[in-house]
């Protein structure tokens, strides 16, 4: 089993002053030992809040938790799929990346009736309906 931290569990973590093998702990106590990876939607609230920051002091803190948790963490990132894809000219709207990237990460398939998009996902099982 795994667990996706959301992007609110990071953000109060640092907020609190805890540092990032501090939020793992706490994780791994709550939650038990297992596998703990961000999405790409938690990841980019992630970026968002870093860049919101008020101050530049501020911004380089947000910065140095984030690429340290990233050290730490796997990210399930859609960006490596959609940039692959799109040097080959193919477009795969960002939904559907972000579900099919998901399923990938997760070892899923995905059932759907759109077969066009899921489709332009490499190595995702893609089931109809």
């Amino acid at each position: 089993m795994g667990l996706i931290l959301d992007s609110s569990v990071v953000i109060g973590a640092e907020r609190r002053g805890k540092t990032v093998s501090q939020l793992l702990d706490q994780v791994t106590y709550v939650a038990g030992d297992q596998k703990v990876a961000l999405s790409s939607v938690g990841l980019t609230e992630l970026v968002h809040a870093v860049y919101r920051s008020k101050t530049p002091s501020d911004r380089m803190g947000h910065e140095r938790f984030l690429w340290e948790l990233l050290a730490l963490l796997e990210v399930m990132l859609a960006g490596r799929i959609d940039g692959e894809q799109r040097a080959k000219g193919i477009s795969i709207p960002s939904t559907d990346l972000f579900i099919g990237v998901t399923a990938l990460e997760l070892g899923f398939s995905v059932m759907t009736t759109n077969l066009r998009h899921f489709q332009l996902i490499p190595g995702l099982n893609v089931i109809a309906l």
